[in-house]
C-alpha cells in the first residue's frame, strides 16, 4: 500500500474523510434507517412469541423461518439488483415486506397455529432485502480503492450501532408500548429507509450491460463459498449467543434484561470495530480472519458460566469484541475475491449465509435451552464459532483470491487481465 493510501485509509480521521465524499453522508443515514430492522425482527419475535405462548422453542422456529427464507431468497434479490438496478428492488419488495410483518403480527397476536407462523414468516423472509450487501455494494460504486476498507468499517461500525440500539428500542417498546410494537417499528423503519436508499442515485451500483456473455455468478467461486460457510458458522454462534443472553434474562425472572445483553454485545463489537477499522493492519485480511474468529469462539465460552445479570452484563461486552473485526474482515476478502460485476449478489451470499446460521443457531440453541437451560445454549454458541474457525484456516488457499485488491494484501494472486477493478 502506497503512503498516501495509508493516510487516506488508517487513523480515526479516515472516517471523517470518507463522509465528506459527495453522497456518502446521506447513504450512510439512511442505511442506518434501513438496516435498523435487521437487529430488531429477530429479538422481536422471540418476546412476542415466548410472551404469547410461553415456549422459546416455538419463538426459535419461528424467527429460523424468517432468516432461513430470506437467507435463500436474498441472493436473488441480489441478483436481480445486479441485472437491473438496487432501485427496482428496494421498491419493490419493501410494501411486499411491511405487508408480511403486518400478517405476522395478527397472526401471533391471534394465536394462530405455528404451522400458520412459520408460513407467514417464511413469506416475509422471502421480501427482506439484503440490506447490509446492498450497503457495501454502493460503497464500493461511490467512493475510491483507498477509502473502501474505510468504507466496509464504517458499515460495521452501522451495523453495530444498530444492533446496539435496536434491541433496546425493542425492550422500550415491548414494556411501555405493545408486545407488538417492535415489529410495528420494523416495517415502518424497513419501508422509509428502503424508500430514502432507493432514491440516493450517486451511489447506486450500475446494472450489468444487457449482452450475450453469460455474466459471471459469485457463488461460482471458491474463496465465496469458503466464506460462506465461515460465515455460517459465525451466524450460528450469533444466534445461539442471543437466546442464550433471553433465556439467563428469563431463568432471572427479568426478561426485559434479554435486550439489553444482546445490546451490550454491540457495546464491544462497536468499540472494537471502529478500532479495529482505523487501524493498518500488517497481518493479511485472510490471517486477520482466522484471529478473529478464534477471539469470537472463545469470547462465547464464558456465557455458559455466568451466574449473576452484572457478570452476564459485563461477558456480553466481552463476547461482542470480535464480531465487527470478523465481519469487516470477511467483506475485505470477499471484494478481493469476487466478481466485480457481482458484488450484490456475493455480498447477498454472504449474509444470507450469515442469516442461515443465526436461524439454525437460535432454533438448536432455544431447543437446548428449553431442555436444559442458558448454559447449554451457550456450548451451542462455542460449536458454531469453531466450525467458522476451522473453516477460514481449512480454506485458506481458496480465500486468498484471484485479483487484486485495494487493502495491500500480499497473499493475494496478481490481478487477472480479463477481469478489471
Amino acid at each position: 500500500m502506497s503512503k498516501g493510501a495509508s493516510r487516506l485509509g488508517s487513523g480515526f480521521g479516515s472516517y471523517s474523510r470518507l463522509l465528506r465524499v459527495p453522497g456518502a453522508a446521506p447513504l450512510a443515514f439512511w442505511g442506518i434507517v434501513g438496516r435498523f430492522p435487521i437487529a430488531m425482527r429477530s429479538i422481536s419475535c422471540l418476546l412476542l412469541i415466548s410472551a404469547v405462548t410461553g415456549s422459546l422453542a416455538a419463538a426459535g422456529t419461528v424467527t429460523a423461518a424468517m432468516l432461513i427464507s430470506q437467507g435463500v431468497v436474498s441472493p436473488v434479490l441480489g441478483r436481480l439488483a445486479d441485472r437491473f438496478s438496487q432501485r427496482r428492488v428496494l421498491l419493490i419488495t419493501c410494501p411486499v415486506h411491511a405487508t408480511g410483518i403486518t400478517l405476522l403480527l395478527v397472526s401471533i397476536v391471534l394465536e394462530a397455529p405455528l404451522r400458520v407462523l412459520v408460513v407467514v414468516a417464511a413469506a416475509t423472509g422471502c421480501a427482506t432485502v439484503s440490506y447490509s450487501s446492498f450497503m457495501r455494494a454502493r460503497w464500493a460504486a461511490l467512493v475510491d480503492s483507498e477509502r473502501l476498507r474505510t468504507a466496509y468499517a464504517l458499515e460495521s461500525v452501522l451495523d453495530e450501532t444498530i444492533f446496539l440500539l435496536g434491541p433496546l428500542l425493542v425492550a422500550v417498546l415491548v414494556t411501555t408500548v405493545h408486545p407488538g410494537a417492535g415489529l410495528v417499528a420494523c416495517a415502518v423503519l424497513s419501508t422509509v429507509g428502503s424508500i430514502a436508499v432507493a432514491l440516493q442515485r450517486r451511489s447506486e451500483p450500475a446494472p450489468e450491460p444487457g449482452t450475450d456473455r453469460v455474466p459471471e455468478r459469485a457463488i461460482a467461486v471458491p474463496g465465496v463459498q469458503v466464506l460462506m460457510v465461515c460465515y455460517a458458522g459465525m451466524g450460528f454462534l450469533l444466534g445461539a449467543v442471543n437466546v442464550t443472553m433471553i433465556a439467563f434474562a428469563r431463568e432471572q425472572s427479568a426478561l426485559g434484561l434479554g435486550g439489553v445483553f444482546v445490546s451490550l454485545t454491540a457495546v464491544g463489537s462497536l468499540t472494537a470495530g471502529a478500532v479495529y477499522g482505523a487501524v493498518d493492519w500488517r497481518l493479511s485480511q485472510v490471517r486477520l480472519l482466522s484471529v478473529t474468529a478464534c477471539l469470537l469462539t472463545l469470547g462465547a465460552i464464558p456465557l455458559a458460566y455466568a451466574r449473576s445479570s452484572l457478570a452476564m452484563a459485563l461477558l456480553a461486552i466481552v463476547a461482542g469484541v470480535a464480531i465487527a473485526p470478523a465481519l469487516i474482515t470477511g467483506s475485505n476478502v470477499l471484494h478481493a475475491v469476487a466478481p466485480k460485476t457481482a458484488l450484490s449478489e456475493a455480498f447477498s451470499w454472504l449474509i444470507s449465509a450469515g442469516a442461515l446460521g443465526i436461524a439454525l443457531g437460535t432454533a438448536v440453541a432455544g431447543r437446548a435451552a428449553d431442555s436444559s437451560g442458558s448454559r447449554q445454549a451457550a456450548w451451542v454458541a462455542v460449536g458454531g464459532g469453531a466450525v467458522a474457525l476451522a473453516l477460514s484456516v481449512a480454506g485458506a488457499s481458496a480465500l486468498r483470491g484471484t485479483r487484486s485488491t485495494p487493502f495491500g494484501e500480499a497473499e493475494l494472486a496478481p490481478p487477472v487481465p480479463a477481469r478489471t477493478d
